[in-house]
């Protein structure tokens, strides 16, 4: 490992060079970002996947979708389509990316769409015959281009950013100095025994800005829900002891997902792919093996919500609904600062008043 970091730190420091002046040029107002008469979130991270944008993007739907006209624009990653796309009933994970789809089949009420070029995509959803009053980028943060009033930084507690490297090397998209720009930081995924002492060192180390704020973000699961039938549910806390589960996932951090059903089930055998990964029906039939070689009843099958959206609109929902599958839902909870955190977010779309125009 250490002499592959040596190998790839020349690349690195390339890589260092040309995010760093991209930064400065748009830093000095050589580059312009595009500012839009709306309220914008951006919701993003400095390293690449694995941090939990997504549950935090459904938190704020979830917050603000009752009192506010809300619309969510993502890239839509690993979709097999190009340009501005808005989300529909009949749309799959090919066409749009499967977090948008996800965004889309728990809120069919709200536009959720794609576009690349995030300031194409604004221009195109205030032309809507109902536009947004806010809208929601997901992942976002390094387009630049684009200038959000409100920016959220996502770290994950076990990989934080204060200890990643550029890449290759590490995870990180650009300099740690880019949290500078965030109004907000989260540090996600905070194991649950961790201490108060561990959560005020952590906050030494990060030295957040005085216009920033930082708070600490925990998973929380929610019941096993069939695929093909939603309704039907396994209570994970009282009745998934009785379970023996191939666990499959196609996320940038499983770890925790892994370690919570460990403490529950009766087994666990986790299947990991690569980040997106696009399911084929040889995969799904590696997974029932691994389920069939398990002996005796009360066996199933669990991946994520993310996971499950590619497996929607082809032909590998029709295998998917004759196998034993759940889904395991994940929300995330702020504890004790959770009406801190709602309050900051529900007086930026009131007020305005977290645009920070010396770090746009």
């Amino acid at each position: 490992m250490i002499l592959k970091k040596i190998v790839l730190f020349p690349f690195a420091v390339i890589y260092g060079i040309i995010t760093f002046f991209r930064n400065i040029l748009y830093d000095w107002d050589i580059l312009k970002s595009k500012s839009f008469d709306i309220h914008t979130i951006c919701v993003g991270n400095l390293s690449v996947g694995g941090t939990g944008k997504t549950p935090h993007v459904e938190y704020l739907i979830k917050l603000l979708k009752s009192n506010t006209k809300i619309s969510v624009l993502s890239r839509g990653y690993k979709r097999k389509t190009n340009g501005f796309i808005c989300a529909s009933e009949n749309s799959t994970a090919l066409e749009i990316g499967d977090e948008p789809l996800q965004y889309k089949r728990k809120n069919p009420e709200l536009d959720i769409c794609v576009e690349a070029n995030r300031v194409k995509g604004v221009s195109k959803m205030l032309q809507f015959t109902e536009p947004p009053s806010l809208i929601i980028l997901d992942d976002a943060f390094q387009h630049r281009a684009l200038n959000c009033e409100l920016k959220i930084i996502i770290s994950d507690f076990s990989n934080l950013y204060i200890n990643d490297s550029l890449m290759p090397v590490g995870t990180l998209r650009e300099s740690k100095t880019g949290i500078n720009r965030a109004d907000i930081i989260i540090i996600s995924k905070t194991p649950e025994k961790t201490t108060a002492i561990e959560i005020r060192n952590i906050i030494k180390d990060l030295k957040p800005l005085a216009h920033q704020q930082l708070f600490f973000s925990w998973l929380k699961y929610g019941e096993l829900a069939g695929f093909q039938n939603p309704l039907e549910t396994i209570n994970t806390l009282n009745d998934l002891y009785r379970f023996r589960v191939v666990l499959f996932t196609g996320i940038g951090n499983p770890t925790p997902m892994v370690t919570y059903l460990k403490e529950y089930a009766g087994e666990v055998k986790h299947i990991k792919f690569s980040d997106h990964h696009i399911f084929t029906i040889d995969d799904l039939a590696y997974i029932k093996s691994e389920l069939d070689a398990i002996e005796g009843g009360n066996k199933i099958i669990v991946t994520t919500e993310k996971d499950a959206m590619r497996l929607i609109g082809n032909d590998l929902q029709d295998i998917a609904n004759t196998l034993p599958l759940y889904t395991l839902p994940i929300e995330v909870d702020f504890k004790d600062k959770t009406d801190e955190f709602n309050e900051t977010i529900i007086n930026y779309v009131r007020t305005n008043k977290f645009h920070h125009k010396k770090y746009s």
